[in-house]
């Protein structure tokens, strides 16, 4: 046991500009959604998308599944996705009464684009790629597929705020991206979570069915949710989505540090064309993930996250879409990954901390 501080795997910045942000809409009086959340999506807009339109809305997951609802995805339907991520994006799809087809992983941890291709049915309606742990997924090769068989792509952007493909910011490429803030992600509204879109039938759609269905009030155009932001949380988003390309670029630093430093475990590989931001540094344990786990946190005080441990179609919530279903390298990665901390309140001192307790683990486990 070390008598270290103790380094956690994420550390959520929230501070005084934060405060004094939500401060100020309390005294307004104007809490529910207003002002703030329009401002806050026209803020976003500009500094992660190029330029491109988002709906604020409650949470990631609901970006996800008024993102599908909007774009016309229902019974019938079947959407492609990987199984090697969070929950909620194959709750998105069965949420609007389609069938989540679960695809592998490539060597990056994305919808891998050969697998996908092998899946696509008469009832495939889409893809939909996760930007997992902040790195892209490779976007010319899945919608190269999705024109090929006249598919919808849409983007699943929750661990990728400002990463790109070829120079291109991600929830620019399919109809929609849905962006999460939740704490531990990259910025954060406390709650809360976006669809980015240049289609402008699609956002209305996404603002009817986050406000009950109406525009003008009291006059509702279909059946609809209670899916909105506040302006307490757009307030503080408005203050993180300035801070973040600072953070970000600090998470690359730290990222790039472990990369050239650690040999005890497989660091992650990124794409020539991709920016990665590193939501997640999530390294290979090729023996004994747990084992070095706990290691880690016990003897060296590093806290660190696995990402995820049970995929999506062996969920007892999802296996039954998933009957006979084999990927290798998603059950490959659930047993080995490990997410090391890479946020930007660490130190240097952390840094060098963290490389030399994965070094000896791995070393006394090799």
């Amino acid at each position: 046991m070390t008598d270290k501080e103790f380094i956690p795997a994420a550390k959520p910045i929230v501070g005084d500009d934060e405060r004094k942000a939500v401060d100020a809409v309390l005294a307004s009086g104007m809490i529910a959604q207003g002002p703030r959340v329009e401002e806050f999506e026209q803020k976003f807009s500009e500094i992660a998308l190029g330029g491109v339109p988002g709906v604020a809305v409650n949470s990631g997951t609901s970006a996800l599944h008024l993102g599908l609802l909007a774009a016309g995805v229902g019974p019938g339907d079947e959407v492609i996705v990987p199984s090697f991520t969070f929950a909620a994006t194959g709750n998105s799809v069965a949420a609007v009464g389609a069938t989540p087809v679960f695809a592998d992983v490539d060597e990056y941890f994305c919808l891998d684009p050969v697998d996908v291709k092998n899946r696509v049915t008469e009832k495939t309606k889409g893809i939909m790629p996760v930007h997992l742990y902040g790195h892209p997924a490779n976007i010319d090769e899945l919608q190269a597929i999705a024109d090929e068989n006249n598919l919808l792509l849409f983007e699943d952007c929750a661990q990728a705020h400002l990463a790109t493909w070829g120079g291109k910011p991600v929830g620019t490429f399919g109809l929609f991206g849905g962006f999460s803030f939740y704490p531990t992600k990259n910025m954060t509204t406390a709650e809360g979570g976006l669809v980015s879109s240049g289609d402008d039938e699609l956002r209305r759609n996404v603002r009817l069915l986050r406000n009950q269905g109406m525009e003008v009030r009291y006059q509702n155009e279909l059946v609809g949710f209670n899916n909105r932001m506040t302006d307490v949380h757009a307030a503080i988003g408005l203050v993180q989505i300035e801070k973040l390309p600072g953070w970000t670029a600090t998470r690359q630093k730290n990222a790039e540090f472990l990369s050239a430093n650690i040999t005890g475990a497989v660091t992650p590989k990124v794409h020539e064309k991709a920016t990665h931001v590193y939501h997640q540094y999530t390294v290979l344990v090729e023996d004994d993930r747990d084992g070095f786990q706990k290691a880690l946190n016990d003897e060296y005080g590093i806290g660190s996250g696995v990402y995820y441990p049970v995929p999506n179609h062996r969920l007892p919530s999802l296996a039954h879409f998933a009957e006979g279903v084999e990927l290798p390298r998603t059950e490959q990665y659930a047993k080995q990954c490990l997410s090391l901390p890479v946020h930007p309140s660490l130190s240097q001192d952390d840094l060098e901390r963290i490389v030399e307790a994965v070094n000896a683990v791995g070393k006394a486990g090799a």
